[in-house]
């Protein structure tokens, strides 16, 4: 299947005028597929569980970072600004939460207001592209994105702006889908809406390793974290509006070997 022509128009009305947030699927504000612990069987997961899930994601991309108190960290991708607003509360750091777009951000100010003045200018947000960062050279201490790689459509881009704005010794993390090497990529298209709309883009894990080493980075790993994610994913599912839907292929294309779940880190050397 052939994507649609403006794949970007898509993303720009999923987190724009659709708000992707307020589906079930996705709880507390955040928008990922989430980071679980074991889970007793035969028993509905709690809204709470859900929720734990979103923000321990955003916690395994945090600590990869190694921040240290003070440090200066940019989320790429930002969306509604919850997780940006745990991770600069819970590591006494500060976060600018960049997204592209004007009324996700609009939505992250007003959902983070308290946050934003108990953290006293700990936690900020900047409307710009992860390919086109509105940052200066050398200026912040990590960079980090939680599910918003598979919206870009240059990767490549994503990963010499990161090191642009990094200073040396600082690092990157991303966690999301990829497709593992070797894997047959194209069959996802016919087995996932968004991925034949052209709205996720899913690329070898590889080649955006090879991305960051071109850019300049060293250190470079690739971690499958998909038994954390995928199975507890479609258990949550089928208690949402996509328990009958395209949705429950998810937990397919990673039984078939199509796609898994990773946290990818670098290292820009001093």
């Amino acid at each position: 299947m052939k994507p649609e022509p403006d794949a970007q128009a898509q993303r720009d009305l999923m987190y724009g005028p659709f708000d992707l947030g307020s589906l079930s699927i996705f709880s507390g504000s955040f928008i990922n597929f989430g980071y679980w612990g074991a889970l007793e069987p035969d028993r509905e997961i709690t809204v709470e569980e859900r929720v734990a899930s979103h923000a321990e994601l955003y916690r395994q991309v945090a600590m990869s970072l190694e921040p240290e108190p003070g440090d200066r960290l940019l989320e790429l991708g930002c969306g509604l600004g919850v997780g940006a607003a745990l991770v600069a509360s819970e590591y006494d750091i500060h976060v600018s939460g960049l997204d592209r777009s004007a009324t996700q951000l609009e939505r992250a100010l007003a959902i983070n207001a308290d946050a934003i003045k108990a953290l006293g200018g700990a936690l900020s947000f900047v409307r710009g592209s992860a390919t086109d960062i509105p940052l200066d050279d050398v200026s912040v201490d990590g960079v980090f994105s939680v599910e918003m790689l598979q919206h870009v459509d240059d990767l490549a881009a994503v990963a010499r702006e990161a090191h642009r704005v990094l200073r040396p010794g600082g690092r990157f993390a991303a966690a999301t889908f990829f497709a593992p090497d070797g894997a047959d990529a194209a069959a996802v298209a016919d087995l996932l809406e968004t991925v034949a709309s052209g709205a996720d883009v899913i690329r070898p894990v590889g080649e955006f390793a090879a991305d960051l080493t071109a850019a300049g980075f060293a250190d470079v790993s690739v971690e499958s974290i998909g038994e954390h994610v995928w199975h507890q994913l479609d258990r949550w599912i089928t208690q949402t509006e996509f328990r009958i839907s395209w949705a429950r292929n998810w937990l397919r294309c990673y039984e078939e070997g199509l796609i898994d779940y990773y946290l990818v880190t670098a290292l820009r050397p001093e």
